[in-house]
């Protein structure tokens, strides 16, 4: 897809693909400049009747959008696993249009299973029929086209990329082949590994090390140095490939939890000084996390472990450098953020959600040990907090009730990767009747896992180059968002908040959050589905 160009006229403004007639945006000088009032409702309850008082706002903001596109960079740590050379063969495959044989016939390169690139945006409705009207969802602003990223990254294990690619044994062979000539050039950089974090099954894997000493033992005495590296690996790569732009993502194993200490990992100052004191609960994600605030490049966690603990969080907000997470958000528990939204909505009553998966990758062999089973439970039970949070009526806060929520994870390396889910969703009906919604679910784990890491990717960028002011302070001076990339949280299972904030783990208004932001600042009206044109005489 050609890059979207802007232009403005008199009526508002044209991109390539769309004219908008509005007032609320101009573009200037590579810039988009919108106007827009956020209204909103606040509430305040009496704690002695229960009696809630609702009060309409509205601020004015004023916003401006980076029109030009960056040359992005993108650092994986994890490169030569599943998800790792997925990616990477995706974008070669549709970069240099590698089509392929399977047993159906020929398939055409694609990235089916991307917000960003595949699916749309509603504008409005037609002005004859009154009926919807949509445009891809990357034709409405200038985002990245992943076929235009530079990827590199790090890994645990040296193999390079073809034959990381054979192992994962995620494509079909015809485009094995064909990808191989491509693929032999990419190898990753040697990794960090502090073996307490991962199940003790993946040592043999881990052979491409930046902690190892000459003689061949692991360190774990100078996590600083590891800070370091990790950092001039970053601005190295940044140089080499005259990068604008570098994103770094964790698509590795998935770590056990690290326990938050007082004193340890509670704040910025505590934090870098146990990484320099080598404490045994720094994590390898924390390394590159902390690596990537330093350097001012965003860091995503795509695994569920806690990586960010607050001084994590507190380090980002210092200084100003994105983070977003936790845990891809792909198959079982994306339909539950959905089916679990549907029932609350509806005024039935979930009591119980069994969740029962086996897969035979090698994310489901590191799962096997039970730390870091813990990590993956807690990220996939956590997706129906804020739905019960919703409604009082069906859960009674004071009674604490709850959903029982039970999660199995089983490795069984005959399906490889794909990963089989299995639900039962057990709720009640009115006058004593029960509703049970059995669900059996079959996903290509890194085909629908890659896409995710385009759209995080490409949104994440593309939240660099969105700034704010209100326009009631009289403060000429933009200012980013919150460190914090909530807006990402589409994508992940365990949706990473603003500390105070609860989380938003609903899919359908993650999505919303997402399509509205982008209508607002090229001065569109929120989305909404009132439908006067159709409902009134």
């Amino acid at each position: 897809m050609a890059p979207v160009q802007y232009t403005s006229s008199k009526e508002g403004f044209t991109n390539s693909n769309i004219q908008f007639n509005t007032d609320k945006a101009v573009s200037a000088d590579d810039a988009l400049l919108t106007k827009f009032t956020y209204e909103n409702s606040i509430v305040e309850k009496d704690p002695s009747t229960g009696r809630l008082s609702v009060t309409p706002t509205a601020i004015d903001y004023q916003f401006k959008v980076d029109l030009k596109v960056p040359k992005v960079g993108l650092l994986l740590v994890g490169l030569g696993g599943n998800n790792g050379s997925t990616l990477v063969s995706s974008i070669l495959a549709n970069k240099h249009n590698i089509s392929f044989e399977n047993k159906e016939g020929v398939v055409k390169p694609n990235y089916y299973g991307s917000v960003t690139q595949s699916s749309t945006i509603k504008l409005g409705i037609d002005k004859e029929t009154g009926n919807d009207v949509y445009a891809p969802f990357n034709s409405v602003v200038p985002l990245v086209n992943p076929n235009d990223l530079i990827v590199g990254g790090w890994d645990i294990n040296g193999l390079s990329l073809d034959a990381a690619m054979q192992r994962a044994k995620v494509l079909d062979i015809d485009l094995q082949k064909k990808l191989t000539p491509y693929l032999k050039e990419y190898k990753p950089l040697p990794s960090v590994y502090y073996p307490d974090f991962i199940a003790l099954n993946q040592k043999d894997r881990a052979d491409n090390i930046i902690n190892k000493t000459e003689s061949g033992e692991i360190r774990t005495d100078n996590k600083w140095a590891d800070v370091e590296k990790i950092r001039k690996d970053i601005r190295d790569f940044k140089e080499s490939n005259k990068l604008d732009k570098v994103i770094v993502l964790w698509t590795a194993n998935t770590e056990r939890y690290a326990d938050v200490i007082d004193g340890v990992n509670d704040n910025v100052d505590n934090l870098l000084a146990s990484i320099k004191n080598n404490h045994d609960e720094i994590a390898p994600s924390t390394i590159f996390a902390v690596a990537s605030i330093l350097e001012k490049v965003p860091y995503i966690n795509g695994s569920p472990q806690n990586t960010f603990v607050p001084g994590v969080i507190a380090l980002a907000e210092k200084e100003g450098s994105f983070i977003g997470g936790d845990d891809f958000k792909s198959g079982q528990t994306k339909l539950k953020s959905v089916l679990a939204q549907f029932l609350v909505d509806a005024g039935i009553r979930p009591v119980s959600i069994a969740s029962y998966n086996h897969l035979g990758n090698n994310d489901g062999y590191n799962l096997s040990a039970p730390k870091q089973f813990r990590s993956k439970e807690i990220s996939k039970q956590s997706v129906v907090d804020d739905i019960i949070k919703s409604n009082e009526i069906l859960y009674n806060k004071e009674k604490g009730d709850k959903i029982d929520h039970c999660i199995v994870i089983k490795y069984l390396p005959a399906v490889g990767d794909s990963k089989v889910a299995m639900d039962e969703y057990y709720s009640e009906l009115m006058l004593g009747g029960h509703n049970k919604i059995s669900i059996h679910n079959v996903c290509e784990d890194s085909l629908l896992a890659t896409p995710l890491i385009i759209d995080l990717v490409v949104i994440a960028e593309f939240l660099q180059r969105v700034n704010y002011k209100r326009a009631d302070e009289g403060d000429d001076k933009y200012q980013d968002f919150y460190a914090v990339l909530s807006l990402l949280s589409y994508w992940l299972k365990a949706p990473l908040s603003r500390p105070g904030f609860e989380p938003i783990n609903g899919l359908n208004k993650q999505r919303q959050a997402l399509e509205n932001l982008l209508r607002l600042l090229v001065g569109l009206p929120i989305n909404n589905e009132l439908r006067f044109e159709e409902r009134l005489v």
